[in-house]
């Protein structure tokens, strides 16, 4: 017996489709069957659907509606669903079945076998594949890959739940002309030191001996020059939505860098005053224990800035954390977050200074290093961790930051651009690919989903062809109409005065001829 089901399927719409979006669409699905034979239950038993649509290529499956073609759907895939609490499946079935390959179908044959074996409270639909339907389909395919607003590194630390620490940086540039905008010091030097410090403390988690207790998560955003909408993003996913994240657990603070290309001034950025005692007092603590011993001329302040909830805008990433509670500061050699050197298409690499970036670079990771290894220099036993530290430090070459900067500056980073041009950069190690492959999803991805958000819209056409004329100067142009004016004046006396001016030359021919 068919049912006619309305499935409640909220799908955002792209720019450029070839349909039209549709606010709501009805058609019929044909519900998985349920039966029980003897005490054995079979089948799903659940019908209504209201739920938001996505792709099961996405990590977060919770109360979402899963859109599955007849190759995507697998045995694996549907009890990843059940396992995060899916609101539904919805199966399309192609029209003409003899066109899928025969491996696709003995997949679906051995994963459809497995569905039945057990009940589920999960409805699962199927639904013959129709113009509408597939245009759904691919929008949420696409919106999988344009919901990376924010990709993150995970190192784990010892033991049972550690807590963790948040290093955070944004990615895209600002300027006046977005194919001019490259970001050198805004943002592109805190992504390069948020890479780094990836790397080298990579080699101290390797190692269960140097491995410290606390969870330390890397994480890259976009939409960083709009409000932090990338950030905003990926806290709603893995708050809201997620069953569990890092975010749900014990989280010591999240530590945003934002501009850290030159200055001998290295501020800290917070919301509230950090309490003594605190994991954030304590990291501050370290930082001007680490600047007054090894780098006394620079100068560390401390900011304080209360969220004024009334703006529409916020000024600095970690105020997105404070929102919801989460413990955070932002490091930025800028005192002021309205600062021009935060969005200009002159920050360009001649912007940054090297030994400076490598410098505030080295204080971040020592400070990390204390703080998660509590380490003091009057403590003998951290002799083993300093030691490796310092020998991680050797091998940051000037030339490494040098070639991640030259690749980030490489091509325009402005959030409207993200999409046109893929770039490539050679990482060394698992850690640093996986934030290759992420540059390059922003690159071609992240922000057509911010495109479709409420609160910003971009508009196209901004580079255009300009045609330039060489032209005489304004003196030329006066002496051309002074003898344009006095030629018609001739012309139009000539034509008032016909009559007069005939006569006379009549008259002037006929005394020549007497």
């Amino acid at each position: 017996m068919s049912v006619v089901a309305l499935l409640v399927l909220s799908v955002q719409h792209l720019h450029g489709s070839a349909l039209p979006a549709v606010s709501s669409y009805e058609f019929t699905a044909f519900r998985m069957q349920q039966y029980n034979l003897g005490q054995q239950k079979h089948g799903c038993r659940g019908a209504i659907v209201v739920a938001e649509a996505r792709s099961a290529d996405e990590p977060s499956l919770t109360r979402r509606c899963i859109i599955m073609k007849v190759e995507d759907f697998s045995a694996e895939k549907y009890l990843e669903a059940q396992r995060q609490n899916a609101a539904a499946v919805l199966i399309l079935l192609p029209k003409n079945i003899s066109s899928v390959p025969h491996s696709t179908v003995q997949t679906f044959m051995m994963s459809e076998s497995v569905a039945l074996q057990k009940e589920t409270l999960i409805p699962v639909y199927v639904a013959p594949e129709d113009e509408q339907l597939l245009y759904m389909y691919e929008e949420v395919k696409q919106a999988a890959a344009a919901r990376t607003s924010s990709i993150f590194g995970v190192l784990p630390g010892a033991g049972e739940d550690a807590p963790t620490i948040v290093i955070t940086a944004y990615y895209d540039s600002y300027g006046l002309a977005p194919w001019l905008s490259f970001g050198a010091d805004s943002n592109g030097s805190s992504v390069t030191i948020l890479l780094e410090l990836a790397r080298l403390f990579q080699k101290l988690y390797s190692s269960s001996s140097t491995r410290p207790q606390y969870n330390l998560m890397f994480s890259l955003t976009g939409g960083g020059k709009y409000n932090f909408l990338g950030t905003k993003r990926w806290i709603e996913e893995n708050l809201d939505h997620a069953e569990s994240s890092l975010l749900h657990d014990n989280v010591a603070f999240v530590v945003c860098l934002d501009t850290l290309g030159k200055s001998d001034e290295l501020f800290v950025h917070v919301s509230r005053p950090p309490k003594p005692d605190t994991p954030v007092h304590s990291f501050i603590q370290q930082l001007e224990e680490v600047v007054s011993s090894r780098f006394s001329w620079v100068k560390v302040g401390l900011v304080h800035k209360k969220i004024n909830l009334v703006e529409s805008t916020i000024a600095w990433e970690h105020e997105r954390y404070s929102l919801r509670r989460i413990p955070g500061f932002t490091l930025s050699h800028l005192e002021d977050p309205k600062s021009a050197l935060r969005g200009s298409i002159l920050d360009t690499m001649s912007q940054v200074d090297f030994r400076k970036l490598k410098r505030n670079g080295l204080i971040i990771a020592e400070t990390l290093a204390r703080f998660m290894y509590n380490l003091t220099d009057k403590v003998n036993k951290s002799r083993k961790h300093n030691k490796n530290l310092q020998t991680q430090r050797r091998n940051c070459p000037d030339s490494r930051l040098s070639s991640l900067m030259s690749f980030l500056t490489s091509v325009p980073r402005a959030t409207q651009l993200l999409d046109k041009e893929p770039s490539q950069i050679l990482m060394v190690n698992s850690l640093e690919h996986e934030f290759k492959r992420y540059l390059q999803q922003v690159h071609r991805h992240t922000f057509r989903q911010d495109r479709r958000d409420p609160d910003v819209s971009f508009f196209d056409q901004m580079n255009q062809p300009i045609v330039m004329y060489r032209v005489k100067p304004a003196a030329f142009d006066l002496f051309l109409g002074g003898c344009i004016t006095a030629y018609l004046g001739i012309v139009y006396y000539s034509i008032q005065n016909f009559g007069y001016l005939y006569n006379k030359l009549k008259a002037s021919v006929k005394s020549k001829h007497q």
